[in-house]
């Protein structure tokens, strides 16, 4: 989001100290802004990893840090403020008259297909991150562009991070969290209105593509609406649907691919119930079904929809996972559809991996693997070490306290890999500062090896001796 000129940005719906009534005076570098005494206010400058969330009652004070720890599934209407002097923007129109876009942004990216694993994260991340996380079997992440219920803020979003990260060979994708449906789960969440649901959609598309334009995405690609759950009926189905009816109309208008998230069980199941009558479904589907299967697969899609790489599928929801010493509360997600950036072959969907000569000696596991991708694929992968360990837990009962012991699956050494497809290498793995010490008190430790790309693991049982 860019800024006004006043360098004051009050990030709600209607003015919160006006809804909730006003009682306190922030002061910060010369500005003021009236808040209800209940509202926590953060200097982020003592806060360097808090996540300005757009979706609580709070006052910021200071420019939101590149590296903001945010919830993966964070969401709602915008209630904060944030006082940060020097940043330039201006007004959302997602839920008023439409816009056009406008603006000289050169374009970074236009629309390709992309099969592999991916993830979402609330805040984009950093470059620094996305670096670290060069190590990670992924190579797709949803990007909030915006909508009057996306709840985090975006400091990193801009056209030089977007040209980087795709010749980088990420492929975003980007989500746009407009107005919700008239059941939604989300309490917070502004939502749309059934006599106005096509003026809405129109409006979500025009202004989805102006945020999207000024952080160089191009005409071509895809923009996602993020319709959270609802419940199902006949009023909140039909207000829903024909809401994402004009937003993809719109879309196609402007230039843009046309994509709806949404749980399976509401969005996807309405948008499938309208194949073949000629209703205006979107290019692509992105399911929400967490069910930890890796695949793009759904029980609410017939085989006949969305068949033609125009799927994606989040498997599993928010929990942190950590790459080149970099942790982000993340979404996972199976990706077999439209993202931007450079288009190239898509691997199959399960991509074959064969691993072999594992050997291990001296605290050192070695293992050639090959990679089936397509020859000029660059097929991402781990390599872990994993061992049970017994740790000491205190437990207490009453006013009394004991400790017992209990086994935990740890990774005593790991390393990612970057394999041609088609080819194969022997790598080699060293215990880290956990394992090291286990091997030195034990002599042998009983481990067992995991190897993985996108789509495809292997396991071995491994046994390291000490000094051999």
């Amino acid at each position: 989001m860019r800024a006004f000129a006043a360098a004051l940005l009050l990030l709600a719906a209607a003015s919160p100290a006006a809804a909730l009534g006003a009682d306190e005076v922030v002061h910060y570098r010369g500005h003021e802004v009236r808040a209800p005494a209940s509202w926590p206010v953060f200097r982020l400058s003592r806060h360097p990893r808090m996540c300005v969330r757009l979706d609580r009652r709070a006052v910021y004070l200071g420019t939101p840090a590149a590296s903001q720890r945010c919830p993966a599934d964070a969401i709602g209407r915008r209630r904060a403020i944030l006082v940060a002097p020097g940043v330039a923007a201006r007004p959302s129109t997602a839920s008023g008259g439409a816009a056009t876009p406008g603006g000289s942004t050169a374009s970074s990216g236009s629309g390709a297909p992309f099969t592999g694993l991916g993830f979402d994260a609330c805040s984009t991340p950093s470059a620094r991150t996305m670096s670290a996380w060069s190590s990670s079997p992924y190579r797709s992440l949803g990007i909030y562009i915006g909508g009057i219920n996306s709840a985090c803020s975006q400091p990193n979003l801009t056209p030089r991070w977007m040209s980087t990260e795709v010749a980088a060979g990420w492929h975003p994708i980007p989500l746009y969290v407009g107005l919700q449906a008239p059941t939604s789960g989300c309490g917070s969440c502004a939502k749309l209105s059934s006599s106005q649901a096509t003026g809405q959609g129109t409006a979500a598309a025009s202004d989805a593509v102006e945020k999207a334009a000024s952080v160089g995405i191009g005409a071509g690609s895809p923009i996602y609406f993020d319709m959270e759950g609802y419940t199902r009926g006949s009023s909140a189905s039909r207000a829903t649907l024909t809401f994402l009816a004009a937003w993809t109309s719109r879309l196609h208008v402007l230039g843009y691919v046309s994509g709806v998230y949404s749980s399976s069980a509401s969005g996807i199941a309405d948008l499938a119930s309208e194949i073949g009558t000629g209703y205006a479904l979107p290019d692509d589907i992105w399911t929400a079904n967490w069910n930890g299967q890796v695949n793009a697969l759904d029980p609410y899609l017939p085989s006949s929809g969305w068949a033609r790489h125009q799927r994606l599928h989040q498997y599993r929801g928010a929990h942190n996972e950590t790459y080149g010493g970099v942790t982000i509360n993340i979404d996972n997600d199976f990706v077999e559809g439209a993202t931007v950036g450079s288009a190239a072959p898509p691997p199959p969907s399960l991509p074959p991996l064969t691993v072999s000569g594992v050997k291990s000696a001296g605290g050192m596991v070695s293992v050639t693997i090959r990679c089936g991708w397509p020859a000029g694929e660059t097929c991402p992968g781990q390599i872990v070490v994993r061992s049970n360990v017994r740790v000491a837990v205190r437990v207490r009962r009453g006013g009394a306290g004991s400790v017992k012991t209990k086994i935990v699956r740890v990774a005593v050494a790991r390393r990612g890999f970057q394999l041609a497809g088609g080819r194969s290498h022997a790598f080699a793995v060293a215990l880290n500062a956990r394992g090291r010490p286990l091997l030195r008190a034990s002599g042998t430790l009983k481990a067992q090896l995991l190897v993985a790309i996108p789509g495809a693991r292997a396991t071995r049982a491994v046994e390291l001796r000490r000094g051999g």
